[in-house]
């Protein structure tokens, strides 16, 4: 049995149906439910179980002994909230407790970090153990992140495999339901169809032309296999990158998406909103030197051809991964 936390999520959503196409039916998914917009993802899904998130634990004690392998996926993801105990309730103590049931039952682990994790990238953005400690998130979302990676990475006790997953820009099917704080490109879109031009942020560092930040995005289809492979692997345990390696810019974004839906594209450039100015990444990549060695070799989706993929086959039709 494959226990899968965030499940009627994005990225969690898109794991349960990567686990179907695999072949795994016997699959417990964990969520609040309380969203019909958000359950959509799990429709035609094949499970055995939905689990209320506040019910996960006493569930786990019940059924540990049937358990092979938990995705902690769930999270709360947004990076305008600033109430710090949310994060710490929902976030870093939530996944303290599925370490240590891990730990206790033997059950091994593969949890959602992020790359919000490394701020402006002062110390790079390489998935080194040693720099986790000087790390220095510009949001309470990406503190609690990387409070957990750090508190992991001091425990005596560990599951028997465990790895923290720092995800990049994801972007992709399944998540209409996030609003603001889906990917670029579905809000490219939705900008195209309604208006039939593109907003972009104006640059107001001079080292980066506008529409010039760079930006790790990465396929939420590539992102699935990846989770994959490391339940299916279980390489040596430990934080490992999640995007492609390959920085691109929000120009290449908008104007294969209006490639995608066959259009000339029309861009125009809005200043950034002064209260996200000062913390505004221009440039994240990462390094992805560590997976690869791990041995993962499946090459990462282009950006052009992710986003033809995207817009084609799920955004134009509202079709679900």
């Amino acid at each position: 049995m494959i226990v899968v936390t965030g499940a009627a999520g994005f990225i969690g959503s898109a794991l349960v149906s990567k686990l179907n196409d695999e072949g795994y039916v016997d699959i417990v998914v964990v969520d609040k439910f309380d969203d019909p917009e958000k359950n959509r993802n799990l429709k035609g899904k094949k499970i055995v179980e939905m689990v209320d998130r506040d019910d996960f634990f006493i569930w786990l004690v019940e059924n540990h002994t049937d358990i092979d392998f938990i995705f902690h996926i769930g999270a709360r993801t947004d990076t305008t909230e600033f109430d710090v105990e949310v994060f710490n309730k929902l976030n870093l103590n939530y996944t303290k407790g599925v370490w240590k049931m891990c730990v206790k039952y033997g059950i091994p682990l593969v949890y959602a970090s992020s790359a919000a994790t490394y701020g402006l990238g002062e110390y790079g953005y390489d998935d080194d153990h040693n720099i986790v400690e000087k790390l220095k998130p510009l949001n309470p979302y990406g503190e609690s992140k990387n409070d957990f990676d750090k508190w992991a990475l001091k425990q005596n006790e560990k599951p028997e495999f465990w790895s923290g997953m720092k995800f990049f820009n994801v972007y992709g099917p399944n998540e209409y339901h996030k609003d603001r704080m889906a990917s670029v490109i579905i809000h490219a879109f939705k900008q195209i169809e309604n208006t039939g031009k593109v907003k972009l942020f104006r640059s107001h560092n001079p080292g980066f032309e506008d529409g010039k930040q760079l930006r790790d995005f990465v396929y939420v289809k590539d992102v699935v296999d990846v989770l994959y492979f490391m339940m299916e692997k279980q390489p040596q345990p430990g934080l490992y990158n999640l995007g492609t390696g390959k920085a691109r810019t929000f120009l290449d974004l908008a104007t294969s998406t209006f490639a995608a839906l066959d259009k000339e594209p029309v861009i125009e450039f809005i200043d950034t909103p002064l209260d996200i100015r000062d913390k505004y990444q221009y440039f994240t990549e990462a390094n992805m030197k560590k997976l690869i060695s791990a041995g993962y070799d499946k090459p990462f989706t282009e950006l052009e051809d992710g986003i033809k993929d995207y817009v084609k086959g799920f955004l134009i039709e509202k079709k679900y991964l």
